[in-house]
């Protein structure tokens, strides 16, 4: 599955397919109609339609996230 171009990494993607696939197991309704009935691949395809809302935290010019530290 290829990584859609709203997800900046293959390691989001993962995140956040993981964690819809937890939703779906515990008996959140899939956001689309599809064949399939495992939670995982649902999730995937779900997270490359878009149809997954997140938001990137990163701050800009902060490779690994952090805040800088106030003084």
């Amino acid at each position: 599955m290829e990584v859609p171009p709203a997800v900046d990494s293959k390691y989001r993607f993962i995140l956040l397919s993981a964690k819809r696939a937890r939703q779906i197991q515990s008996g959140a309704r899939p956001l689309i109609q599809t064949a399939t009935k495992k939670p995982t691949k649902i999730a995937q395809l779900e997270v490359s339609g878009n149809l997954v809302p997140f938001e990137n935290l990163q701050t800009e010019g902060s490779p690994d996230g952090e805040q800088p530290a106030e003084k």
